[in-house]
């Protein structure tokens, strides 16, 4: 293990953010730039070593936690990476992005702040970078096989990685003009900057994955097509479609979902737009979920220089200690304060919007909320608590409800959905059409980036297997498996 006293003389320490003041001005990563290296050798000597490392199970790619913890106390940086790659292929994604549930997993948590796994995992991936450490990896020789992955998020990318380094040849589909799906255009610049994107697709370029941009299949190229042309495709086309909210006003001009307001943010960050059309500039803003989306909204909103912003959800506010009903080692529902919270805006829980209200122009201009309560089981609006609150821009962040259907795609293939309106598949991730399979939020549903990057490394074993017989790829998980929850 790394230092055997390590959990009882040093304390958390978490990578420090840049003052609100000076943030709030750029698009860059909130934290400070180098501030990670001088601590994390002693965070990491936090890690007990457990007879049974829970945060293994807490983790759906099962990363070997205690042993690039102990490579990183040793500063052994090459043989942490190593260990890092093992099981995972963007760990510079996950360490900037995954809400931790092996944090909430440790066994140190239990009666201390838990080790910081996810800065222990950012620092070594970054220290790679630096060092050189991380090299494209082609395969030895080619199987002769071909596969189209739809969709260039976390799930599509782990399962082209993996599937061109098992010697097929591997064509990543995108509807977008740019790769990386969500990870490009729903996620701010200020939380992953895109350089992180760039150099892992120029990587899986070296390996021998190609990428075709601004191609949607079923709109683009029929999914016949595609069949006639490849022997397996991976479906990683994520959970796109946006959970709408019909009450009065709805159609009101500056009403959007998050995911109209935030891709246009970041492609200013890229270059493409001067302005964006959808700003919050000297606005009242209003956002509509609790969630780390409409966290994003928030961030955003300061950046663009926001007159205020409201957050709004429907559900009580979490408390900052576990409930006996969510014990250790689940994951708890735990109010949290992002880095966007941090800057500013006002948090209210327990409300529903009854309707909006507009100019004679059209555009939105207040918001009617009252306050509701459980009851029974049941949702329950309580009586004399009606409000308004000015809103001149309104963001959508309350989730999403399945994959695009409108686009042809599903009813092309024929595929069959589940209960839930995903795509169906089978243990080996194998839909019900021959050679077709399908990985992360499409299949899952919504869910976290580390399930994504889970679901395409397993979904590639079945590609793997179905193509040749045999597969020594790793498959983490089950389809049906699910995060540690009560």
């Amino acid at each position: 293990m790394a230092d055997p006293k390590g959990f009882l003389t040093t304390g958390r320490e978490v990578a420090k953010t840049r003052p609100v003041g000076e943030r709030v001005k750029d698009w860059n990563e909130v934290y400070v730039p180098g501030s990670l290296l001088p601590i994390i050798s002693k965070q990491a000597s936090r890690c007990m070593d457990c007879g049974i490392p829970f945060c293994h199970q807490g983790c759906p790619l099962g990363n070997l936690i205690p042993e690039w913890n102990d490579f990183a106390y040793r500063e052994d940086w090459t043989a942490a990476s190593e260990r890092l790659h093992a099981t995972n292929n963007f760990p510079e994604f996950t360490g900037r992005l995954c809400p931790a549930p092996c944090e909430a997993a440790c066994v140190l948590g239990i009666n201390q702040p838990a080790v910081t796994i996810k800065n222990v995992e950012v620092s070594i991936i970054d220290k790679a970078w630096d060092r050189g450490d991380v090299t494209p990896q082609p395969p030895e020789r080619l199987s002769g096989k071909t596969v189209a992955v739809i969709g260039s998020g976390p799930a599509g990318l782990a399962a082209a990685q993996q599937l061109t380094r098992a010697g097929h040849t591997v064509v990543v589909y995108e509807r977008a003009d740019r790769i990386g799906g969500l990870l490009r255009y729903g996620i701010p610049e200020f939380k992953m900057e895109k350089s992180h994107i760039n150099r892992r697709i120029e990587q899986m370029r070296a390996e021998g994955t190609k990428f075709r941009t601004e191609i949607e299949i079923g709109r683009d190229i029929d999914a016949a097509k595609l069949r006639r042309r490849y022997d397996s495709i991976v479906i990683a086309a994520g959970a796109t479609v946006s959970r709408d909210l019909p009450v009065p006003g709805r159609e009101l001009n500056g009403v959007h979902f998050a995911m109209e307001y935030l891709p246009l943010a970041n492609k200013v960050q890229e270059g493409d737009l001067t302005v964006t059309p959808i700003t919050a500039e000297g606005k009242h803003v209003v956002v509509i979920g609790g969630g780390d989306t409409g966290a994003d909204c928030v961030g955003t909103a300061h950046r663009q220089g926001a007159a205020s912003v409201t957050q709004l959800e429907i559900m009580p506010r979490p408390g900052e200690d576990r409930n006996a009903n969510q014990p250790w080692p689940t994951f708890p529902m735990l109010y949290k304060v992002t880095s966007a919270h941090e800057e500013g805006g006002e948090r209210v829980y327990s409300v529903s919007t009854t309707h909006f209200e507009g100019d004679e122009d059209g555009n939105v201009q207040s918001l009617h909320l009252i306050e509701v309560e459980f009851k029974d089981g049941k949702l329950e609006q309580k009586a004399g608590t009606e409000r308004v609150i000015p809103a001149q821009l309104v963001t959508l962040a309350m989730g999403f409800t399945g994959t695009d259907q409108a686009n042809g795609l599903v009813q092309q293939f024929g595929l069959d959905l589940d209960e839930r309106g995903n795509i169906a598949r089978d243990k080996d991730y194998a839909t019900n059409v021959d050679g077709v399979y399908v990985a992360g939020d499409a299949g899952r549903g919504q869910s976290l980036i580390v399930w994504a990057i889970a679901e395409g490394r397993s979904a590639a074993r079945g590609v793997d297997r179905f193509l040749t017989g045999v597969s020594a790829l790793p498959a983490p998980i089950r389809p049906t498996d699910r995060s540690m929850m009560v």
